[in-house]
């Protein structure tokens, strides 16, 4: 395992033999692109390990959730993608001997300890970009094989997990993620290139492709349909083929050269910074045993379709996908994307006329019951850099969760973490002023809180986030 923490992969070693050791587990995993990949790699190293186990879901491990858990009676529970930050109520319902807790997660631990308890942050690595949920639960995965078994192959869906949960920093995966890269070109199973960092190379057609490119801006082209048909025509692409629109994976590599050559100059007439033109291309990284032209074959494209699934009460869904099933659970996936796209984007329509709130150091909007509590946090992220909504600002969303609870999603920037601002502090502390609770990562981080304590919580968040940035 080249994951380059040897105290890491001994701790994974420990894990594994206490699940080798265990009649049968329940695997609790969370229900984002990042969770459904973890949990799927897991069941997929305890398949083959003959390990017997059950899988259940949750969108949020609280209190009342971690009951539910223990109340099954189960000897071991395995927690992929979340279970550190909820570490002080788990290592009460093991105190109490109910279960031992397995945890293979990234997110910030809460303040207390248990013995097999596998996290990046224990060991000097960054959860938030350096190794996902979905990768803690690869080094696992390695830690269960046998002579008979390689579970290599199980880095495909670790590096969809990685870039599911926004790990790419400055158009690549670092870290220990690069480990798990390595690992799966070496099993025939992922693809690296240099290519342009835009979502949807594979399923797009060519003008949409362009059109809907925002992250990088480029006058006369990004939300301009007409420019772009005007940019195409002027650099001799061809956009038809059959009576079907070509997309990025249909173009020969000359076509690429040409196409990405203007993109670069038009941005530099244009007055786009240089550092946001870098951002352009990156690192692609391509699912070499899926087919081409499919959401599956780009793991960008297939972390959202993940999160099409489970984000819509359709966990099983999203798993039998990463499981391998290509027929029925994957057309029902591509049928909730569908869904799932025009969601976001009424979504970010509202977001975009209603505007958000000022603080003195944060923004933030309530959805209300607009927008579901399972997107809220992925409405904010895009909605960061539109319109009156600004780039160098924490975001915060509200959604409603039930006639008693409101969802929070938080949203920064790296260049904000590089100044000091964590999330996940800010979410734990403020919520729990509030009688909630909450957590993440420093990028991004989430909480539930009573409902009518939005005003006090914005009001402690502001001030967590100003000291944190002074």
């Amino acid at each position: 395992m080249s994951v380059p923490v040897p105290e890491l992969r001994e701790r994974a070693t420990a894990c594994a033999d206490r699940l080798r050791d265990t009649d049968e587990i329940l695997l609790a995993s969370h229900i984002d692109a990042d969770g459904l990949t973890s949990a799927a790699i897991a069941s997929s190293a305890l398949s083959r390990a003959g390990i017997p186990f059950e899988t259940v879901f949750s969108k949020q491990l609280d209190a009342e959730e971690i009951a539910s858990i223990a109340a099954t009676e189960y000897d071991t529970v395995l927690f992929t993608d979340f279970g550190s930050g909820q570490l002080d109520i788990i290592a009460e319902h093991e105190s109490a001997g109910e279960f031992t807790p397995v945890i293979a997660d990234h997110h910030q631990p809460a303040d207390a300890d248990t013995e097999f308890h596998l996290n990046p942050l224990l060991f000097g690595l960054d959860g938030s970009s350096e190794l996902s949920g979905a990768g803690a639960s690869y080094v696992l995965a390695r830690a269960l094989e046998s002579d008979s078994t390689d579970n290599r192959d199980l880095a495909a869906l670790a590096v969809v997990g990685a870039v599911g949960d926004m790990q790419i920093s400055d158009g690549e995966l670092v870290g220990a993620n690069t480990g798990i890269v390595e690992e799966g070109i070496e099993a025939g199973v992922v693809e690296t290139g240099t290519d342009l960092a835009l979502y949807g190379k594979q399923t797009r057609p060519l003008p949409k492709l362009l059109e809907y490119a925002t992250d990088v801006y480029i006058p006369g082209i990004s939300n301009n349909k007409n420019g772009v048909l005007r940019f195409l025509d002027g650099v001799g692409i061809d956009l038809m083929e059959d009576g079907d629109w070509r997309r990025w994976v249909d173009l020969t590599d000359d076509e690429r050269q040409t196409v990405a050559s203007a993109l670069v100059k038009r941005a530099m007439r244009k007055g786009v910074p240089a550092k946001k033109i870098d951002g352009l291309v990156g690192t692609s990284y391509i699912l070499a045993s899926e087919q081409e032209g499919t959401e599956l074959r780009d793991v960008s494209e297939f972390s959202t379709l993940l999160n099409a699934t489970a984000r819509y009460e359709r966990a099983d869904v999203g798993l039998a996908v990463c499981l391998g099933d290509r027929h029925e659970a994957l057309e029902r996936a591509r049928t909730l994307l569908t869904n799932h796209r025009r969601n976001l984007s009424e979504a970010i329509s509202w977001v975009q006329s209603e505007g958000v709130t000022r603080e003195e150091h944060v923004q933030w909007f309530h959805a209300e019951d607009r927008v579901r509590e399972t997107i809220v946090g992925i409405v904010a992220g895009m909605a960061v850099g539109a319109d009156g909504i600004d780039r160098g600002t924490p975001i915060f969303a509200f959604a409603e969760k039930n006639d008693e609870e409101v969802k929070v999603s938080a949203r920064g920037t790296p260049g904000l973490t590089r100044k000091g601002l964590d999330l996940s502090i800010v979410m734990k502390e403020a919520s729990r002023a509030v009688g909630g609770d909450g957590g993440g990562h420093n990028v991004a981080a989430g909480a539930t809180v009573p409902k009518d304590t939005e005003a006090e919580f914005v009001a402690h968040a502001d001030e967590l986030v100003g000291k944190q940035l002074e």
